[in-house]
């Protein structure tokens, strides 16, 4: 998906000379969630993913002016580290960073985003850097400390915040992390009723979850009303998967 990203043009690129106006940045943020709400269903694979595909693909440099682009040009080192491969050994010719370790790659993300957070407080980008943060910490299993990432980038975040969907899955998956199978069935009945895009997704997950809980009768019946609630979505074929593993019609 970041691939095929880097090579389209939905999002309007942006060249360098284009971001050295005041403001720019702001403006790429509003090319950007325009961009993500287009592609949400794509983006659903994880925050930073879509992030880093997002950034690609308005073309957005680090070579940024004045304190808002700088900001920018900061968020944009922690989608660059969260872009890198994992190798062991140096790898020639790469031209992404290299990391030996997953762990590695997320704790140099964790940094980068909470240097934007710490230096450009008030800023767009220290609000995403939350995002990006929230989701490091949920690679590296860190429950509490995604969770109060996520949590500051709602408290942060404009009720109509086309992202905030992102924040809010994370929660999600931040308490089945924490083995809290109820609250997570619980979570992603929010992001539905909180972020009506995605409602589709939503239920399809809360369906999961809620089988993992052991409530297969429940999951069965979401999975089973799925067809007539979301005739239009493009998740039926897995919700037909889903639901012939639950023994369902």
């Amino acid at each position: 998906m970041i691939r095929d990203a880097r090579s389209t043009k939905a999002a309007g690129e942006i060249s360098r000379k284009e971001m050295k106006g005041p403001d720019r940045f702001q403006v790429a943020v509003a090319h950007a969630t325009d961009w993500m709400a287009r592609h949400r269903k794509a983006l659903l694979v994880g925050t930073v993913a879509g992030l880093v595909a997002l950034f690609a693909a308005l073309g957005v440099s680090a070579a940024m002016r004045s304190s808002r682009e700088r900001a920018g040009g900061s968020l944009y080192r922690a989608l660059d580290a969260a872009d890198g491969q994992i190798s062991p050994v140096p790898l020639p010719g790469v031209d992404r960073m290299v990391f030996k370790s997953d762990a590695e790659r997320q704790r140099a993300v964790l940094e980068a985003a909470d240097a934007v957070r710490s230096r450009h407080a008030g800023t767009r980008a220290a609000l995403t850097a939350a995002l990006v943060a929230g989701d490091a910490h949920l690679a590296l299993r860190e429950w509490d400390a995604a969770e109060a990432a996520f949590q500051g980038y709602l408290a942060a975040a404009p009720g109509d915040d086309p992202l905030r969907f992102a924040a809010l899955q994370g929660l999600a998956r931040v308490q089945e992390g924490k083995g809290d199978l109820a609250g997570a069935a619980q979570a992603w009945e929010r992001v539905g009723r909180e972020a009506p895009p995605y409602r589709d997704r939503a239920a399809l997950e809360r369906a999961r979850v809620l089988a993992r809980a052991g409530q297969v009768d429940a999951a069965r019946k979401i999975l089973e009303g799925f067809p007539r609630e979301f005739k239009d979505s493009a998740l039926q074929g897995e919700v037909q998967e889903r639901l012939a593993r639950l023994g369902g019609k």
